[in-house]
């Protein structure tokens, strides 16, 4: 069947009105597992996700979500279940992260705090990826490319 003649899944949570629009997904233990490779983070993000919290990640998902500007929070197992109960009882429930202080509150101002790599922390606030990185260096860069030039130009003939 051509897939874009399929209708989706009504039962399936995402595909419930009250989630269209969610940036924040919740998860349960070792999220990611199996899906590894950057096209699952990447398929999260186009979804729209912006934040992911569970209480733990595989490792390869979990440093591909920092790679593409997704933020993996961990967030111990009992909270999350709070979190769940929180979403599924209450329509329009909405968490609310703050990258720079490092929280994830509630709507009754309850906090949660989460601990992120300085320096991944640095990118996600700046929105820069390796490549963004890399440019920053970019005068440095071509200095060396002309030192290099300059001293063995054998190698650019």
């Amino acid at each position: 069947m051509d897939p874009a003649q399929r209708h989706p899944n009504p039962e399936f949570v995402l595909n419930q009105p009250r989630y269209q629009a969610a940036k924040i997904l919740l998860a349960r233990a070792n999220f990611g597992c199996g899906s590894s490779r950057e096209h699952a983070p990447w398929a999260l993000q186009d979804y729209g996700f912006r934040v992911i919290i569970a209480p733990s990640f595989a490792d390869i998902f979990f440093n591909n979500c920092f790679k593409i500007g997704l933020l993996p929070i961990i967030l111990d197992a009992a909270i999350l279940d709070r979190l769940f109960n929180a979403v599924k009882s209450i329509e329009g429930y909405s968490l609310t992260v703050d990258l720079q202080k490092q929280t994830v509150a509630t709507p009754e101002n309850e906090e949660f705090s989460f601990a992120v790599d300085v320096f991944r922390k640095h990118c996600l606030l700046n929105g820069l990826d390796e490549i963004g990185l890399t440019l920053q260096q970019a005068e440095k860069i071509k200095k060396f490319e002309q030192k290099r030039r300059d001293a063995q130009p054998w190698l650019f003939m």
